[in-house]
């Protein structure tokens, strides 16, 4: 299938949107205009040009969601290097370890990196900057005098500044490396994933097609940008379609979301379900919980006039201007999913994968099946490797323009992800129903062996769980061939509500008893075990089950 490349729709979108806002940081100094992104890439270009930077180099960004990240995105991609994306979460070591397997020549970093990190560590740079102000970190004193002369480059090659007639990205790269995405995942051994131009432009084509915008819209960046999920749908198809992206620079807490859901006013939010399930049972459940509010959610008649007065208050909580609620990473919590259906909101969950840059899956909400997690993209080719792909379980494959070139110096890791007919292996198990909704069940390597051979997929039992009282989150593990939950219970004012005469253990024990009641005999829950904090997370807020065994 052939693509039109992204940047294609960029330059269309900076000619139509010259003098318009095109990204800024939320409650921050850094904006831009996509006349002003023209000239910060234009000078970015003649920076790397000056230093020796040639096409193919790599160029590594390790820092926070921020205006200048976005910059820098564009202006690699644009100047044919290669992006390579760091998380700033990563600990020194591991950041010393990246930039050097990934052969990096640049390292821009933020305020948080640059605070944990030794320069000079990274003996293959040739210079570390400082991205909120493109001021230099560390670098030789031969590229600190070349970098001393870029203004005056830059003037000569642009004395009345950048028009738009100057503008003209390569657009002929389909098959080139753009970026190289290192993500944590939640297997605590990250790999280079290898995206091509065109697995970009293939996501980028899907969502102009699919999500599409309208004059004067806004969205909230508040996904990490360092993974492709935020990439693709908080900031690139956005800004290739002449949108206003505002980054979120600091800790996503509930109080710094809704000031900033009440202020950008978003047209869409693209979540994990940590934080929607978050939202419903804090704002909604609690609201629809009596006795009463029971009966008349039901009520035929009644519950749609309440119905639709809860998703408009839901809508409101997000600004009052969604049309598009989109959340992946993981599969949605059954209840909270059906307040969400049941509330008609226009919502949907997606799937996909780093290696697939990301999307693989997707339906729009007013078409979407309950439980489901859409059906295949035309970019992203889905067979389910089972017998019986409508009803029994099986490896779900890949094959398409999304899918990425492999890992990077990895020849084992990629030789093993692809089948030999060359369709990728995503690692989940699921099924395919007769109309192309995809429905997870679960990942092949989280998979518990039951004691008569039969397949125990955790996250179902933890979605059971974490419906119940008290429960924030909860994780799954085989102790001895016996089923264990880890739980980490509800210790606020309202979890302290629902204990009554109860201790927290006793409530636990009611819980484990209650859900094992809708389980087979082979996956129940033996015992509980209560933890005194978070789960720790990747910053796409999935589970490092790793540490839990």
């Amino acid at each position: 299938m052939a693509t039109k490349h992204y940047l294609t729709d960029l330059q269309q979108a900076m000619k139509a949107n010259w003098s318009n806002l095109a990204m800024a940081d939320f409650d921050g100094e850094s904006r831009y205009t996509y006349a002003e992104l023209a000239s910060a890439i234009a000078k970015l270009h003649i920076t790397w040009k000056e230093l020796g930077i040639k096409e193919g180099d790599k160029i590594a960004l390790c820092g926070r969601n921020c205006a200048n990240w976005g910059v820098l995105f564009l202006a690699v991609e644009s100047y044919k290097a290669v992006v390579v994306s760091i998380l700033p979460d990563f600990t020194a070591d591991g950041i010393y370890s990246l930039v050097d397997h990934s052969e990096s020549t640049l390292l821009y970093i933020g305020p948080n990196v640059k605070k944990k990190i030794d320069p000079t560590q990274m003996k293959g740079l040739k210079a570390t900057i400082f991205m909120d102000d493109f001021s230099i970190v560390e670098a030789s004193d031969k590229v600190r005098e070349v970098y001393s002369k870029i203004d005056d480059a830059f003037e000569k090659a642009f004395p009345e500044g950048v028009k738009l007639s100057d503008i003209d990205y390569p657009t002929d790269n389909h098959n080139d490396l753009a970026v190289i995405n290192y993500t944590s995942g939640s297997t605590g051994n990250p790999k280079g994933v290898m995206l091509t131009q065109q697995n970009l432009s293939g996501n980028v084509e899907f969502a102009h097609e699919r999500i599409p915008h309208q004059p004067g819209d806004t969205v909230l960046s508040m996904l990490p940008i360092a993974h492709m999920f935020g990439l693709m749908f908080e900031f690139l198809y956005q800004v290739c379609e002449g949108a206003q992206v505002y980054f979120l620079t600091q800790a996503p807490t509930p109080s710094v979301l809704m000031k900033a859901f009440a202020q950008v006013k978003p047209f869409m939010i693209l979540t994990v379900p940590l934080v929607i399930e978050k939202i419903i049972r804090k704002g909604v459940l609690p609201k629809i919980s009596s006795p009463l509010m029971k009966v008349l959610w039901k009520t035929p008649g009644i519950n749609h006039i309440i119905r639709k007065k809860v998703n408009e208050g839901l809508n409101k909580t997000f600004g009052g201007n969604l049309r598009f609620l989109i959340i992946g990473g993981a599969a949605l919590n059954g209840e909270v999913e059906q307040v969400l259906h049941d509330i008609k909101f226009q919502y949907c969950v997606g799937y996909g994968m780093t290696e697939c840059g990301p999307l693989i899956s997707y339906e729009d909400w007013w078409k979407y099946s309950f439980h489901s997690c859409g059906k295949e993209i035309p970019q992203c080719h889905v067979r389910i490797d089972s017998e019986n792909p409508t009803e029994k379980d099986g490896e779900i494959q890949v094959k398409g323009i999304n899918v990425m070139k492999g890992y990077f110096k990895n020849e084992e890791a990629t030789k093993a992800v692809f089948t030999e007919d060359g369709w990728m292996r995503t690692g989940d198990l699921g099924i395919m129903d007769k109309e192309g909704n995809i429905y997870i069940h679960g990942r092949s390597k989280n998979m518990i062996l039951g004691p008569s051979g039969q397949n125990i997929y955790p996250e179902e039992l933890e979605d059971k769980l974490n419906s119940m009282p008290c429960v924030v989150e909860s994780i799954v593990v085989d102790r001895d061939h016996k089923l264990v939950a880890l739980i980490y219970p509800d210790t606020s004012a309202d979890g302290q509500k629902l204990l009554g005469n109860k201790t927290i253990v006793q409530l636990m024990e009611e819980n484990r008893v209650q859900v094992n009641k809708d389980l087979p005999l082979y996956s129940q829950i033996s015992a509980v075990e209560l933890v005194t904090q978070e789960f720790e997370k990747t910053p796409k807020r999935s589970i490092k089950r790793y540490l839990y065994k």
